[in-house]
């Protein structure tokens, strides 16, 4: 979806926030770098202090960023991620924001992780608020929240 509203001029960037722990991590890592390979995309570690990218790339490119879950949980802090957040999408070209869906499943858990996915469902909203297309795309499916249905023919056609 970045490359398709790429503009001819502007740069393609990958934003990735995933902060490694162990091997599997760095595997998982390994394997999305390969699968960009060719794509034209410029990678930007950027695991905390999401506006600081804004120095580091043309603003009027097109930005990936993978993921705000893995965002959220480096910065452990809501309101500075909706904050670096807001600073990108209010500074920068065009940007597909990508997030996981945590909320289905029926598990009770520790307070510490409800917590944590109670704020990423409140930084889903806020970046659904701001964002003039809403996707949600999962096993080969797209459902259309907001906008983006020309995005339904580009998305079918890429299967």
């Amino acid at each position: 979806m970045a490359k398709a509203q790429r503009r001819d001029t502007g740069e393609l960037y990958y934003i990735a926030t995933m902060k490694p722990v162990d091997g599997e991590d760095d595997e998982r890592i390994e394997r999305h770098r390969r699968e960009r390979d060719g794509w034209g995309f410029t990678t930007i570690e950027q695991q905390t202090d999401i506006e600081n990218l804004l120095q580091k790339c043309d603003k009027g490119g097109s930005f990936l960023l993978d993921s705000v879950t893995a965002l959220l949980f480096n910065e452990m802090n809501l309101e500075k991620t909706i904050k670096g957040l807001s600073a990108l999408i209010e500074n920068i070209g065009s940007i597909v924001i990508v997030s996981d869906y945590i909320y289905s499943d029926a598990m009770v858990y520790d307070d510490y992780t409800e917590n944590y996915r109670k704020d990423l469902a409140r930084l889903d909203c806020f970046a659904a608020k701001h964002c003039d297309v809403v996707l949600e795309i999962a096993y080969s499916g797209m459902i259309v929240h907001k906008g983006g249905e020309g995005f339904k023919v580009l998305y079918d056609k890429m299967l």
